[in-house]
């Protein structure tokens, strides 16, 4: 999986301290539709490995929609999920010449380690695996688009 490991191409900016407090409760905002009704769930105690199926289930249903190679429905599908938007990083859904990105990758910190989902034109289904954290606390290597909203 070494995609994942290795996605951008910038330096990386410098990170923010990296944070082991535990994850946010899911969102009252949270409906329904927005995460998997059956199947695997959020364990807030849990382990990154724990909640990777969850994680899997949750990707796996924005990549079934028309907005699977955009990159906020991902963040969006996985705060409605209940895990914490402050502990996301993104990379860029276009290009710098404003092409389609061949693949998007998307992490979320968890207890010390990665969930790291790659989708995108040339991934032919979603991947999600657990990943040490890089050093500076991050997840993804490389350049990262603010998530702010």
């Amino acid at each position: 999986m070494g995609v994942l490991a290795g996605s951008g191409c910038a330096a990386a900016p410098e990170p923010a301290p990296a944070t082991e407090s535990a994850p946010a409760s899911p969102t009252a905002s949270a409906t329904a539709t927005d995460a998997p009704t059956s199947g695997p769930a959020l364990i807030p105690d849990g382990s990154a490995d724990d909640n990777l199926p969850y994680f899997s289930a949750v990707i796996k249903g924005v990549w079934g929609t028309d907005q699977s190679v955009q990159g906020r429905s991902y963040i969006d599908a996985l705060v409605a999920a209940g895990f914490p938007k402050a502990e996301m990083e993104l990379t860029q859904d276009r290009t710098t010449v404003d092409n389609p990105a061949d693949a998007i990758q998307f992490s979320v910190r968890w207890r010390g380690e990665c969930l790291v989902g790659q989708v995108g034109p040339s991934t032919p289904e979603p991947t999600a695996v657990v990943l040490p954290q890089v050093p500076g606390g991050t997840c993804l290597i490389g350049q990262t688009r603010p998530i702010d909203w």
